[in-house]
């Protein structure tokens, strides 16, 4: 009898149908590519029995099975009697199964019966649908030596997913067995440019159908690895088709790595590589998972590196995953990008950090390494040093009697704050309680950054010897310079300020002056944002550890400019520290010494520091403060501003001078310009009520707020008064007791400044953006806080 897909049939007797699958080459099972319209037959075997598949046609995709109910029936057969078999009304019964599609055989859950034992695919000769005249309805036909397997679905959707499974599971597991020892290379190339064909024409969809491929060749290539670099360009691009959606295998990266370190000038290299590489970047989650992605990804890049203009070429490749817009789209590679650096630099100090015993933690390198023998035991150290003494505070304003002292000659002798490095201390942390104490700021409770803590002094390192080998400079060279590269990208720069805050470097890299001169450029680009999610990012991570700030401060590790970085660094933190006074208070603790130096050089910046250093009381010791004035007065910067200091000293007794209203409302539309005229018009000692309800004032006026000394009650109702505002008050108005911040543009950021302010009773946080966590915490914080309004608020 005559049967198959479309009605029409070829005769089952043929001998050709009977030639055995193992004897059958695998290219000549292949299908060919399905044409854009109209139906394409596949031949299955050498025999002349064809079957249109569904999904040419229909676009049909399915997933792969690897278990499902189905009724199974088997007929055991001569071939001579196949056809009137078939036919028969009177086939034998159907037995239900849960069979299990294994990677070598066909098995049931319930090993009985028809499926009392394994159907092996060696022992399956072809796969087909019946579909003619009575015959049974979805079902599948397995031809094997003696017999026919029947299997009966549910629909024919089920049907086919079967058909195009088992097809699948019998073809790959011939693959695994043709390619497990293949005897000659120029046929497995040909078997292997099949094997990548069969998956990218396969219905199925799903994640094995193109990994399972790979898996086979990375097996094959892990267990011949004496293959000459035609052959590896050969198998390259023959698996290249499947290399577009998928990660490639551990083993098969291994290869792609040795490809790239012997031949980097390939073409392979910039035409394969490239998208496996791009997709690596945009879609890998987790390095950890499968560091050999991470390792190919670095020797790509080290390939792009060795071609002429090699720097040139690795750029437009840093640039290509960028992509062209002001935004990267893809959140994942800046990560993935920053991982493979961070591995590649560690690579390159990996075998001076394998020949240290006991290597000595970054605090030993800045002391300068002690030798082995005499090194303490491991107990925790923390940099410490003596606490000056504390004389009475001298006026602003020199007394006619005090005579003008010259201008020091560099360098100035340090002031009893100022500390050498060989004043350095080292003590215990069982005695750090008492010093942390004494260390700490005036405002602010325990949960707020501590940041004389972050700016511990950082001694100067005695120098060590690393000698990088020529191929760990040339790595160290090329991925310091896409570091550098990220950090120009504006929507890239505050992710990665984020993953370089915790300093994720090994300390031989940054006591190598090399390193630390190539990523200063980095460090440059995040002093240089305004935006402060980026430049806060210089600052150690937590209190007690390192960051960028230190190291490349005055007396850091890193520092080699006398300190150009340090003040840049200072100048955009200055603008948004959280506490500005505080952040002074560290400065003068920690880095007098260079601050005055950099003011004797007409720094704009550091004459400022130490203006305000003046103006907010934060030295206390006379003879520093007679230093400072002295440091001021050499430069024509430092005078002018010294001057204009006095002068709103003078006018600042004035205001504060017993007098004037204790209430006081401006009109509607008034400015800031307006506020500080009025309140420079005579003595406002006595004003303890002020309304700006209504007003155009932003957080600029603050800087007047601060000038009264009796202010209780705070009225800022409807104006532009923001967080920068908000934390110059917390820090100078710790009297205030009413403030209405109803309908301004504070938010979290500004309003937890407030904790600070213990006499606070009365807030108003109607219509701001306050959240319901800050909330909480500022009634944990605010112990005298009675009347609150957070009305029209997340907290409400």
């Amino acid at each position: 009898m005559d049967f198959n897909s479309s009605g029409g049939g070829n005769d089952l007797h043929n001998n050709q149908y009977h030639q055995s699958e193992e004897s059958k080459p695998l290219l000549g099972e292949m299908s060919t590519p399905t044409p854009p319209e109209g139906n394409n037959n596949i031949k299955m075997g050498a025999g002349p029995c064809r079957r249109t598949l569904h999904h040419s046609s229909s676009g049909m995709r399915y997933k792969l099975l690897q278990e499902g109910d189905i009724q199974v029936c088997v007929v055991k057969h001569p071939r001579t009697f196949l056809s009137k078999i078939l036919t028969s009304k009177f086939l034998r019964r159907w037995e239900p199964h849960h069979l299990t599609l294994t990677d070598c055989s066909l098995a049931s859950a319930t090993p009985t019966g028809y499926m009392e034992t394994a159907l092996s695919y060696s022992t399956i000769e072809d796969v087909q649908l019946l579909s003619w005249d009575n015959a049974p309805k979805y079902c599948l036909q397995l031809s094997f030596l003696g017999g026919t397997v029947l299997l009966q679905a549910a629909n024919s959707y089920l049907r086919d997913q079967w058909f195009h499974s088992l097809q699948w599971k019998k073809k790959i597991y011939k693959y695994r067995k043709v390619l497990n020892n293949p005897s000659r290379w120029e046929v497995a190339l040909k078997e292997i440019r099949a094997l990548v064909d069969m998956a990218l024409t396969s219905p199925l969809q799903d994640d094995s159908i193109h990994q399972a491929p790979l898996l086979i060749i990375s097996t094959l290539l892990a267990e011949n690895t004496n293959l000459s670099a035609q052959e590896h360009e050969n198998i390259i691009v023959a698996i290249a088709p499947l290399l577009e959606n998928n990660h490639p295998p551990p083993d098969l990266c291994e290869f792609f790595c040795k490809h790239c370190r012997e031949r980097p000038r390939s073409m392979v290299v910039i035409e394969v590589f490239t998208p496996v590489v791009q997709r690596i970047l945009k879609h890998n989650m987790d390095f950890g998972k499968c560091p050999r992605l991470r390792l190919f990804t670095q020797e790509y890049i080290l390939a792009l590196n060795e071609l002429n203009a090699g720097m040139e070429v690795v750029k437009k490749f840093v640039h290509s995953m960028h992509g062209p817009t002001g935004q990267c789209p893809h959140p994942r590679v800046l990560p993935n990008l920053v991982a493979v650096c961070l591995a590649a630099i560690y690579s390159c100090y990996e075998e001076f950090i394998n020949s240290r015993d006991n290597s000595p933690s970054l605090k030993e390198i800045r002391n300068g390494c002690q030798q082995q023998s005499d090194r303490k035991p491991p107990l925790p150290l923390r940099l410490l040093r003596p606490d000056p003494p504390t004389p009475p505070p001298l006026p602003l304003s020199r007394p006619p009697s005090l005579p003008v002292s010259p201008p020091p000659s560099l360098p100035l002798s340090p002031p009893p704050s100022i500390v050498n490095s060989s004043e350095i201390l080292v003590e215990l942390e069982r005695n750090n309680n008492t010093a942390n104490s004494k260390l700490k700021g005036p405002a602010g409770g325990d949960s707020e950054p501590n940041l004389i803590d972050c700016l511990l002094v950082s001694p100067n390192l005695s120098a060590l010897s690393i000698q990088l080998p020529a191929q760990a400079d040339r790595v160290l060279g090329c991925f310091a310079l896409i570091l550098k590269m990220l950090s120009d990208y504006d929507d890239w720069r505050p992710a990665l300020a984020s993953l370089l805050q915790p300093i994720p470097f090994p300390k031989e890299a940054l006591a190598h002056a090399k390193f630390t001169k190539e990523l200063k450029y980095v460090i440059q680009r995040f002093a240089e944002d305004p935006r402060q999610e980026v430049h806060s990012c210089l600052l150690s991570v937590r209190s007690g550890k390192d960051g960028w700030f230190q190291l490349y401060s005055p007396g850091g590790v890193a520092c080699d400019d006398d300190g150009e970085l340090f003040a840049s660094m200072v100048h955009i933190l200055m603008g948004s520290c959280y506490k500005t006074k505080k952040f002074l208070l560290s400065l003068a603790e920690n880095k007098l010494g260079p601050c005055m130096l950099l003011a004797l050089r007409a720094n704009q910046t550091m004459v400022e520091i130490l203006c305000l250093m003046l103006e907010y009381n934060i030295i206390e010791n006379k003879d520093t403060q007679l230093q400072i004035i002295s440091t001021l007065e050499s430069t024509q910067v430092g005078r002018s501003m010294y001057e204009q200091l006095c002068d709103r000293q003078r006018e600042l007794k004035e205001l504060q001078r017993k007098g004037g209203p204790t209430r006081l409302t401006l009109p509607s539309k008034s400015t800031d310009a307006d506020l500080a005229r009025l309140l420079s018009s005579g003595s406002f000692g006595n004003l303890e009520n002020l309304s700006l309800a209504f007003t155009n004032v932003t957080s600029a006026c603050a800087e007047q707020l601060i000038k009264l000394p009796s202010l209780k009650q705070l009225n800022l109702w409807s104006t532009q008064f923001g967080d920068a505002g908000l934390r110059l008050l917390s820090e100078h108005l710790a009297c205030l007791q009413v403030l209405n911040l109803c309908e301004t543009p504070v938010t979290d950021a500004g309003l937890l400044a407030l904790s600070s302010m213990k006499s606070l009773c009365s807030l108003n946080m109607n219509s701001t953006k306050l959240s319901a966590d800050t909330y909480e915490d500022l009634k944990a914080k605010l112990p005298n806080l009675k009347e609150v309004d957070v009305r029209y608020t997340e907290a409400w």
